[in-house]
């Protein structure tokens, strides 16, 4: 009977050691792993992308007739329909 019952869990909290064990690292190994963001490359990456983007939303508006959002804006700041937020 305690073999049945002892068995079990013996191989259990066996197993879970084996998960829970891991050779140390030293700080320096682990200190490299750790990178800090570069903030001057997320920067550089999101303009491209938002250059990318407005100019196919342009694009797209040429292609279906209608006017650039900055035609559109200036007309409505113009007009003073233009929200301020």
């Amino acid at each position: 009977m305690l073999v049945l019952i002892g068995g079990p869990i013996a191989l259990l909290a066996l197993f879970a050691l084996a998960l829970a064990w891991h050779p140390r690292r030293g700080r320096e190994v682990v200190g490299e792993l750790r990178r800090w963001k570069d903030y001057g490359a997320m920067a550089e990456v999101e303009a491209h992308d938002t250059d990318e983007m407005l100019d196919g939303i342009e694009e797209h508006r040429r292609h279906t007739g209608r006017r650039d959002v900055g035609e559109e804006l200036a007309d409505d700041l113009m007009r003073g329909t233009w929200e301020k937020d």
